[in-house]
């Protein structure tokens, strides 16, 4: 039986206008009514995450940063696994000699150095994730949208390091105009052995600790609910999905998923334009209602 389904949200969950969608909620909805909990998986902070479930009255638990952090339905920070100091300044001054732009995730909310690129990219990742999205409207849909007001814009970020309070919880680098200049970093990091690069989409790594991954945090979550990842159906389109659409027996790629992702999967649902987690959502309860059925007939016989 399914008891969780656990979502992406950037070409998963949200569509071309980084909303969710009416028939994702309704969906969402049902499966509750159907005793099957909803919770987001995402690399977004919860502050850039929460509203866009606000807005259609959702309120589910949150895998939030790729694992880093971790609230239940009640918004109770429950997994907190930020990046190791020396690991932060490490990536921080190889991005910088790269001269690379990246945003700083901490526990206090999320920092960036410039507005400009900050608008800029969330356009170019809308643009990546529907392709038929114009740029232009990309840019105004960035501008609008809550998350980029939810951003501390500063100067530089060295009064974040020097802060004692604050904790870097995640780093995110972007190169739309050149992607294959993150490969290098990205292959580097990597090599240290503390820290999880991925990425949600083909212009961005993100750069976790190791231990902070969703496949890791999805399945602490359902253990402390009494089941296994054998109830978890899990639905996404990137690399940074990979470690819950590998653990998840009930693993779900989107239509506009990379490759790589829709070779794990166990069901190719439909594109997040097209309300790909709510048909994802009805295949779940029909499995559900299939497996009672088959154990109520062994009953019988």
């Amino acid at each position: 039986m399914i008891k969780l389904i656990a979502s992406d949200m950037d070409g998963t969950l949200l569509n071309d206008k980084m909303q969710v969608s009416d028939e994702n909620a309704a969906a969402i909805r049902q499966a509750g009514e159907n005793n099957i909990e909803f919770i987001v998986a995402t690399g977004r902070g919860l502050t850039e995450a929460k509203p866009l479930l606000a807005d259609q009255h959702l309120h589910p638990a949150y895998i939030t940063l790729n694992g880093a952090m971790v609230y239940d339905e009640d918004g109770k920070l429950v997994v907190s696994i930020p990046l190791e100091d020396k690991m932060t300044e490490y990536s921080m001054q190889l991005l910088d000699d790269r001269g690379l732009y990246y945003e700083l995730v901490t526990d206090h909310g999320i920092y960036s150095n410039s507005r400009v690129r900050r608008i800029q990219n969330v356009a170019d990742l809308l643009v990546n994730l529907n392709p038929d999205t114009n740029y232009k409207l990309a840019v105004a849909l960035a501008s609008a949208r809550l998350e980029i007001m939810n951003i501390n814009y500063v100067d530089n970020y060295e009064s974040i390091m020097a802060d004692p309070d604050v904790h870097v919880m995640k780093i995110i680098a972007f190169n739309t105009a050149d992607p294959e200049t993150l490969v290098e970093p990205k292959n580097i990091l990597i090599k240290t052995g503390k820290l999880m690069v991925t990425s949600s989409s083909k212009n961005n790594i993100e750069i976790n600790n190791v231990k902070a991954q969703k496949g890791i945090a999805l399945a602490k979550y359902v253990a402390q609910k009494g089941f296994g990842m054998d109830s978890v159906m899990a639905i996404g389109d990137n690399f940074n999905d990979e470690s819950m659409i590998r653990d998840a027996k009930y693993s779900v790629a989107m239509g506009n998923a990379v490759p790589e992702i829709k070779d794990l999967a166990w069901f190719v649902t439909a594109t997040n334009t097209n309300h790909g987690v709510a048909l994802a959502i009805m295949k779940a309860m029909e499995e559900n209602r299939l497996e009672q059925s088959k154990s109520q007939t062994e009953f019988v016989n």
